[in-house]
């Protein structure tokens, strides 16, 4: 009879789990630069601290992969520190004008998107029901990194190679759509399990 090994606990410093923190800890240093959106180096700051963070977005998924170390905490924390990180660009964006016009309906519909999957996941966590995150799901939150970090770099990305904000906001608009089209699998997943409830 062959013994069952016993499941390895992840610490919560490991590597992966520590780029997911860093992620956390440049919102508000991204979310600080952007209070100076007219002063050209710090808005570079932002723009550095923002990039940095996103990147981290990859390596953690991969090296807990990698490594073996995937755990509880890394699960429930990876998408935490990407919706903070992305929400919190897309108010301070819209709040100084970068996103404006019809541009702020993109950015409403993935804050919407992002609130009512939250309140979906822990919904069907209650239940027991796990909906697994699909490789487009992957994608949509990596646009939406590339979108808000054109729009970081704004007016002073556009100072040395032009309509890098215009590029942004096109980012901007596919990402929304690649956002309702991914929320549609939770909202379906939910309204699924709630009908069942119902009956």
């Amino acid at each position: 009879m062959t013994a069952i090994a016993p499941k390895k606990r992840t610490s919560p410093l490991s590597l992966p789990n520590i780029l997911t923190y860093g992620r956390i800890v440049a919102v508000p240093i991204v979310v600080a630069c952007l209070f100076w959106p007219e002063v050209i180096w710090v808005r570079w700051v932002a723009f550095g601290a923002f990039a940095l963070a996103a990147v981290t977005d990859y390596f953690d998924g991969y090296l807990a992969r990698a490594w073996g170390q995937q755990s509880s905490l890394g699960r429930m924390l990876d998408p935490i520190a990407d919706k903070l990180l992305v929400s919190s660009c897309l108010l301070m964006l819209a709040a100084e004008d970068t996103i404006h016009g019809w541009a702020l309906l993109a950015a409403v519909v993935i804050l919407c998107r992002e609130i009512l999957v939250s309140g979906l996941r822990e919904y069907l966590a209650e239940l027991r029901v796990s909906v697994p995150v699909t490789q487009l799901a992957k994608w949509k939150t990596t646009l939406q990194l590339v979108a808000v970090g054109f729009l970081i770099a704004g007016r002073a990305g556009d100072a040395i190679v032009p309509a890098v904000t215009e590029v942004g906001i096109a980012l901007l608009w596919l990402s929304a759509l690649l956002t309702l089209y991914t929320g549609w699998d939770y909202l379906q997943a939910g309204l699924h399990h709630l009908t069942k409830e119902d009956t």
